[in-house]
């Protein structure tokens, strides 16, 4: 097995360390920590955390340096390997069509919200903070200089789906919902329980428009996830996110629609 993105940060960090003339001690002194957490980091029997990498960077006058490796470790080892191959597709498109009909996309969650929908009781807690940070790092695509457009479809019950019993963190995301959906590169429409058993209501897909006009498709399984890059498939997938688009309101009566379901979460 190759070296990791945690092993790598802690080489660096050891590195940086000796570049600056410094003992475990005297860096331990200059951060504030404990000379066993610095070695903890070091060899490996620590995770390096953002409040230790912002303190070294600060220390070490890096210029960012480090939060930097743990944003990008963040996004590789907190995301499954089948998942990968679909993130660069991601930070490529120009256009993305996600059609949801059990969770609010990733693209549009809370930490929160991110984190409760891990907690399933299959992942560590490491590997929960993993994906989070994966996830949320993911979002940067909205918000860069050039930022993706993106168009979401969601199935009602997205909105009134209980999370393990906390409203708070339901009234937060949908506060954020509200908030993304006001951007100009950003559409949430909802379908509502008066379209019946619609088409594509049995799985989420999405869509991506590629820099040179390409679509390829996303789907997730129970167990992984897949890339379709199939002509006829695409072609399958495109026609059912016309299907279901229709069904959806408007933009304006979506936002309603979801600034109300917001208040019952209070």
């Amino acid at each position: 097995m190759g070296e990791s993105w945690w092993d790598f940060i802690a080489s660096e960090l050891r590195q940086a360390r000796i570049r600056a003339g410094l003992s475990q001690e005297d860096l331990a002194k200059r951060i504030n920590y404990s000379a066993s957490h610095v070695s903890g980091v070091e060899t490996g029997q620590r995770p390096p955390k953002a409040d230790y990498l912002a303190a070294m960077d600060d220390a070490l006058k890096t210029g960012g340096m480090f939060g930097r490796m743990l944003r990008r470790a963040s996004l590789v080892e907190g995301t499954p390997p089948w998942l990968r191959a679909w993130i660069e597709n991601e930070r490529e498109a120009t256009l993305l069509r996600w059609y949801e009909p059990a969770y609010v996309p990733g693209l549009l969650q809370t930490e929160a919200y991110a984190r409760m929908t891990l907690a399933n009781g299959l992942l560590t807690a490491e590997e929960i903070e993993q994906r989070v940070a994966s996830r949320l790092e993911r979002q940067a695509i909205l918000t860069r200089e050039h930022p993706c457009q993106i168009v979401t479809v969601l199935d009602v019950m997205v909105l009134r789906r209980p999370i393990n019993g906390q409203p708070g963190v339901m009234g937060e995301q949908l506060a954020h919902l509200v908030k993304t959906a006001e951007l100009p590169h950003v559409q949430i429409l909802v379908v509502t329980e008066d379209a019946g058993l619609y088409p594509a209501l049995q799985g989420g897909f999405i869509l991506a428009t590629l820099g040179d006009g390409s679509v390829l498709a996303h789907l997730d399984h129970q167990v992984r996830a897949q890339v379709v890059n199939q002509p006829d498939d695409v072609a399958t997938l495109q026609r059912q996110w016309e299907a279901v688009r229709g069904e959806a309101l408007s933009r304006r009566q979506s936002l309603e629609l979801i600034k109300e379901v917001a208040q019952t979460w209070t």
